[in-house]
């Protein structure tokens, strides 16, 4: 049986490789986040620069924190699953605190959301207390309102993560379908639930440390 091929992980511009190594040769664990539109590119960023950071590196998405589809049901939320209402932000910012603090020889465990199940995992990601670089990524690290305010101050550094927005909702539309939805279903979702979201976290794009853009 042919194995699967593995993606080609595009390479991490050398600016922002450097960025990286000088926070890293201050020593002592570092979190960086990676914040931005949903299809922007987050976790392929984050994929790439695992890659390139080996094993001083782990990526803990923000994901992981979605909360149940039989409490989104009992909330009344499934129609809008995404917003910043349906996850356990409070969780979120306790796992970050964590990894903060995380003692020698402790293992911290955080969970992530599976797309094939549409559910998170609990425990499914183990890091290690010496592990340099703790990568989070997600839609809402830049919020400034409720449980959400308390994860910026918390991380050392935000890159805000941007592509061309007419890639971007192609690779939406395309998310979707992959995982179940009908072309028309996945266009209707976008424009009703991701877009939405999409505008109100481009709206916290002043806030970051740093752009780094996909098509530059």
């Amino acid at each position: 049986m042919p194995s699967t091929p593995i993606p080609t992980l595009p390479t991490v511009p050398e600016a922002f490789r450097q960025r990286l190594e000088a926070q890293l040769d201050a020593g002592g664990r570092r979190l960086l986040g990676l914040v931005g539109p949903p299809g922007a590119g987050k976790s392929t960023l984050a994929a790439a620069l695992l890659q390139s950071l080996g094993p001083r590196a782990q990526i803990v998405p923000m994901d992981g924190f979605h909360l149940a589809n039989v409490e989104l049901q009992r909330r009344g939320l499934t129609h809008c699953k995404g917003a910043p209402e349906t996850f356990d932000s409070a969780g979120y910012v306790a796992l970050l605190r964590r990894l903060r603090q995380q003692r020698t020889g402790e293992v911290v465990y955080a969970p992530e959301f599976r797309r094939e199940l549409e559910e998170p995992v609990a425990g499914a990601i183990g890091v290690q207390a010496q592990t340099a670089l703790v990568i989070t990524e997600g839609n809402y690290l830049l919020l400034d309102t409720g449980h959400w305010a308390n994860v910026a101050p918390l991380l050392d550094e935000v890159w805000y993560v941007q592509t061309d927005d007419r890639v971007r909702l192609q690779s939406l539309v395309q998310r979707h379908e992959q995982f179940g939805r009908s072309p028309d279903a996945a266009r209707a979702w976008v424009q009703a639930t991701d877009e939405p979201n999409a505008r109100l976290i481009e709206a916290t794009k002043a806030r970051a440390h740093a752009i780094f853009r996909w098509d530059a």
